[in-house]
């Protein structure tokens, strides 16, 4: 199997990460910040190193303000509700994950307005929509850091800028962006990512950096392992915001995985992506029955090649790659209605191939042989 679904999430994992997962589950799990014990102790010192871990990855001056999550989704809905009050106004864009413009749209129910701005049909954002959008009561602007429909990278410095100049906070959505661009909290109020995508950690896990100048309120109660005598929701971070029990295994194999990534290096890791996209995008885009989607500029997207074959559905497209290819790819609409709509592939959708650091150039060349072949059949 090739495998070219690396937005949803990534594949292979990390060998030590696997060890390291093991090592905790057969040595010594117990539950963190709950017990005095040894086990549960040692459980609480290597959750805490793979924040510290996380932390230097991103340059976050204190690790405290990590809260470690399930999935990107669950971050962004504890930023979103749990900063939002009734009477503010948020702006995002077209091109975000329904793990946005669900959350965003939900808030609506208790007085939090909002406006989409529109991206042009490469998934591309102006910063003068952004601009023309704020209002009095604006409190927020949400954007990804690259779109997981077609690539495109936002111009994510830029906009903290306009919004430090402004006086609104920053959500970033860095579920694409993670471990494939680099990415520093500077300038960021609020930052979303998954552990098991470019950091290549497991599924099941995932982060909120919460910025030292943001109120935010936990959305859900229960066992801190502090204050137990109180009926009230602690909201010291971190552990006000991880009430229940933590996935220890899960963070500690994500610990591991930041660290490797970390030593490989970022900027090493987006030019071997870069490479790969090059390759398969502009193989694509000469195929005479192929529409390849987002920008035709690879230094401006991050692994994803996003196309239609004329004639053919696109499922049907990503079950002929899966079945007489053996070619892993996502097909549809990929929880981001309002981005097909942008790209104008409403009616359609289209096939997603996404690439990680353990695809090779011989593998671009196999998908793009395969992509013509089918290509041939409408």
């Amino acid at each position: 199997m090739i495998y070219l679904d690396n937005g949803a999430t990534s594949f292979p994992k990390p060998k030590g990460m696997v060890d390291a997962m093991d090592a905790c589950m057969l040595s010594y799990c117990g539950n963190p910040g709950r017990s005095g014990h040894d086990l549960s102790r040692r459980t609480g010192e290597e959750v805490y190193r793979a924040r510290q871990t996380l932390a230097e990855l991103f340059q976050i001056r204190r690790a405290d303000r990590i809260l470690f999550t399930s999935n990107t989704t669950q971050a962004l809905n504890m930023a979103i509700k749990g900063v939002l009050k009734q009477g503010d106004h948020v702006i995002t864009t077209a091109m975000e994950h329904n793990s946005v413009l669900r959350p965003v749209w939900s808030m609506a129910a208790r007085g939090v307005e909002h406006t989409i701005v529109p991206c042009a049909a490469d998934g591309s954002l102006s910063l003068d929509l952004i601009l023309g959008a704020i209002r009095k009561n604006t409190k927020m602007v949400i954007c990804t850091q690259a779109s997981n429909v077609t690539g495109t990278i936002m111009p994510i410095e830029a906009l903290s800028k306009l919004c430090r100049e402004q006086g609104l906070l920053l959500l970033v959505d860095g579920a694409q962006g993670a471990g494939h661009l680099p990415m520093t909290a500077d300038g960021i109020d609020l930052l979303a990512l998954p552990g098991h995508k470019g950091l290549l950690g497991p599924l099941g896990t995932g982060l909120l950096y919460v910025g030292e100048k943001v109120d935010i309120t936990p959305i859900m109660e229960g066992g801190t392992g502090t204050l137990s005598r109180e009926l009230e929701q602690p909201l010291e971070l971190p552990e006000g915001f991880e009430a229940g029990t933590l996935n220890a295994p899960g963070i500690i194999g994500l610990g591991y995985s930041a660290a490797f990534v970390k030593k490989i290096g970022i900027n090493v890791i987006r030019g071997h992506q870069q490479e790969l996209t090059e390759i398969l995008d502009s193989s694509l885009r000469n195929m005479k029955n192929v529409r390849v989607y987002g920008p035709s500029d690879c230094k401006k997207k991050v692994g994803i090649v996003t196309f239609n074959i004329k004639g053919m559905d696109c499922e049907e497209v990503a079950s002929l790659l899966n079945d007489e290819y053996g070619i892993a790819v996502r097909a549809g609409y990929h929880c981001a209605g309002l981005a097909h709509k942008t790209i104008g592939t409403w009616d359609t959708g289209a096939v997603r191939v996404s690439m990680g650091i353990y695809n090779n150039e011989k593998q671009m060349k196999i998908a793009a042989d395969a992509i013509y072949n089918l290509s041939k059949r409408s």
